[in-house]
């Protein structure tokens, strides 16, 4: 069965991509998308008997990929709990996104080319989660980056979206050399890539070390450290964050596909498959959950200051991530994987449902141009709101029932409490991120769905006008609804709540907003019931301390000590992210609700820290001046210097020039004259004669 869920995506993304116009849109939808829900199918299919407790880890070899010496690299695929979590989320969340594309890129030209790329991510994720040795995990690591490079480029025509792909493409091959160089010094150390066979022998290089840069270190916290700078570049941690917001450039479904539920997981999904590695080093433990603390709290602030619709969930995701790698620090790998569960619904119900929100709005993407859209798009407002209530993590710490994030968020805190230690201070932040992911969610519905409409201060509202009084129509699904980021702009950003004050009558300027056709709306819905009941659901699966054990089966290291203090946690510990989100919620509705003048006051009063969070901290502007500009100098030196004025002025440019100045001279002696002739022939004949006669 597992040959037929990785292969069908592969085979549908062929087809579509090959076929391209000359198979035509609808075919390649359909080939596409029904390949995904039937891979879907099966993926369930698989999990289900691992929910059950009835189904054992399985490898199906499939050939010999590599062989040579010592090194044997066998073409397998691994199905165990970890693998069957993940294909049920790839595959669930792929299915639902190609049918959601189906009306999102209906005007699209271009539509076989997106639905093959969309197969092909998939593709490759599933390899990578279904890997049993190290590198056939690259493979699908380097595949998913393809793919992302992409579908981030997709409209390669418009600028923004090409330097976004590159972003993206460079900034992760950084992170994939540290992996590569982890790969190779696993083989180093272990003498096998083997996953199985690396898992089983890392205990016994536990105090062990290695020369590395000329010191000697401990084995093992070299090895998982620079496998952890991987999945920092791949699931967008600190320091290797700055390519996640800026791949918002894309279709909006790649952005819940990609940049939400699936790929920036992998990182999370490779420290949970190597945990028994993580857990021989202490060191490499703490500086995971320093990384993910420090990228939960960085992302969370920037979070509240974002206009962009999409770009507010962007960071939302990247902190939600760094919720993950500090649970995976603390040791707490299964409260990992279960928020890397729950996430991926309610992450791409936000995402999808934002689409349908830029779709009625005719492409606008800009939260201070919306406003009073609950009563126009219904079913958009409540799914996102539904979303929103899994994300904040609305629930009844005593009654032990809410939403999905409920379960899965307040699993990583209780545990990141009660492991004490890094835990302690990861804790803390997780409990102020909270309060932020509360306010910065509420805040997105807010200015989406109420107060009095804003529309007429939109260019793209005002665009559609003009169309709808017959002077023509422009198709921009071609640049995803994208004008310049208005984080650039020096006036706050909140404090646009009345633009309605400027407006016209009501405000809306005579545009009616429309909700989205079913094909969006199925897939909205059915993630509903993701975010509203993955977490009741599975919660004792996944962190229960009894039912984890056989739940998990050795798939990764699970604590079922540290997961029963967790739900032994004081009282106020299970409230402190109640409190928080009730508090993140309050202050949203009074800023954008009650009083709408508190953000452009709040901004008048603390415009350094307004400014430094709207630039993101300065990250981009740090990285331009350290790696950006000294490159491109760099690269102009060897150019004017190396390239021009060596290479080609002494190479093929001197050696013409050379040719040049010679038939000048030579051309003096190609006079047309006889005599000319004979006196060189003359001066020959002296010269040969002299010679002779010397000789």
């Amino acid at each position: 069965m597992i040959q037929y869920i990785v292969l069908l995506p592969l085979l549908a993304a062929a087809i579509a991509g090959l076929g391209n116009k000359a198979l035509g849109k609808l075919p390649a939808k359909i080939v596409t998308t029904g390949a995904l829900f039937i891979a879907c199918a099966l993926s369930w299919a698989t999990f289900i008997p691992f929910l059950l407790g009835e189904a054992q880890a399985s490898v199906t070899p499939l050939f010999t990929w590599i062989e040579s010496g010592s090194f044997d690299a066998q073409w397998a695929l691994r199905v165990d709990t970890m693998t069957a979590v993940m294909l049920v989320v790839i595959t669930s969340v792929s299915s639902l996104v190609h049918l959601y594309s189906w009306g999102y890129m209906d005007e699209e030209p271009d539509q076989p080319r997106f639905f093959a790329y969309l197969s092909l991510f998939t593709f490759a994720m599933l390899m990578l989660v279904t890997a049993n040795n190290l590198l056939q995990m690259f493979f699908g690591w380097e595949g998913v980056g393809l793919a992302s490079y992409l579908l981030i480029g997709f409209w390669f025509r418009k600028p923004s979206a090409n330097a976004a792909a590159i972003k993206a493409f460079v900034v992760n091959r950084v992170g994939d050399l540290g992996f590569m160089m982890g790969i190779f010094g696993t083989y180093l150390v272990f003498n096998t890539i083997s996953i199985p066979e690396i898992l089983e022998a890392a205990p016994s290089m536990a105090g062990s070390t290695i020369g590395f840069l000329g010191y000697r270190f401990d084995t093992m916290t070299v090895l998982c450290l620079l496998l952890f700078v991987g999945a920092m570049g791949k699931s967008a941690q600190l320091g290797l964050h700055t390519w996640l917001p800026d791949a918002m450039e894309g279709p909006t479904p790649v952005s819940a596909l990609i940049h939400a539920a699936t790929m920036v997981t992998a990182g999370v999904f490779m420290v949970c498959r190597l945990s028994p590695m993580f857990e021989t080093s202490e060191t490499a433990l703490t500086v995971v959950t320093y990384v993910g603390a420090a990228t939960c709290l960085f992302a969370a602030t920037v979070g509240t200051v974002q206009t962009d619709i999409k770009r507010v969930i962007a960071y939302s995701t990247c902190s939600q991530l760094g919720y993950m790698f500090f649970a995976a620090g603390v040791g707490a790998y299964g409260a990992a994987m279960f928020h890397l569960f729950t996430h991926a619904f309610f992450k791409a119900l936000l995402f999808l449902g934002a689409g349908s929100v830029i779709h009625a709005m005719h492409h606008e993407q800009d939260m201070r141009y919306y406003g009073g859209l609950r009563k126009s798009i219904p079913i958009t407002f409540w799914t996102m709101t539904l979303g929103t209530l899994a994300i904040t993590g609305v629930g009844l710490p005593i009654v032990g029932v809410g939403f999905a994030g409920f379960y899965s968020k307040d699993g990583i805190l209780e545990a990141a409490y009660a492991a004490g230690g890094a835990g302690t201070g990861a804790f803390i932040v997780g409990v102020f991120a909270a309060l932020l992911t509360s306010f910065y969610s509420w805040r997105l519905v807010f200015l989406t769905f109420f107060g009095k409409p804003r529309w007429t201060q939109s260019e793209h509202i005002q665009h559609a006008l003009h169309d709808a009084h017959g002077h023509g129509h422009d198709d921009h699904a071609h640049d995803d609804h994208g004008h310049d980021d208005h984080a650039a702009h020096a006036h706050d950003a909140h404090g646009h709540d009345d633009h309605h004050a400027h407006d016209a009558g009501d405000g809306t300027g005579g545009y009616h907003p429309h909700e989205s056709p079913l094909v969006m709306l199925i897939p909205l819905l059915v993630l509903s019931l993701g975010a509203v009941f993955a977490g009741f659901i599975f919660h004792d699966q996944f962190i229960g301390p009894e039912g984890g054990i056989e739940f998990w089966k050795g798939a990764l290291a699970f604590d079922s000590h540290l997961m029963h203090e967790a739900h032994e946690v004081p009282t106020w510990v299970k409230f402190s992210p109640f409190t928080v989100m009730l508090t993140g919620l309050v202050i949203a509705w009074l800023s954008y609700i009650k009083n709408t003048d508190w953000p452009r006051r709040f901004v008048a009063t603390f415009g350094g820290l307004y400014q430094f969070l709207l630039n993101k901290w300065y990250f981009d502007e740090l990285y331009n001046f350290l790696f950006v500009k000294p490159a491109f100098a760099i690269g102009r030196f060897f150019w004017k210097f190396g390239d021009v004025g060596f290479i080609d002025r002494f190479g093929p440019n001197g050696l013409a020039a050379l040719v040049v100045q010679g038939n000048k001279i030579t051309r003096r002696l190609q006079s047309g004259y006889l005599y000319t002739y004979a006196l060189v022939m003359l001066i020959g004949l002296a010269a040969a004669a002299t010679w002779a006669m010397t000789r």
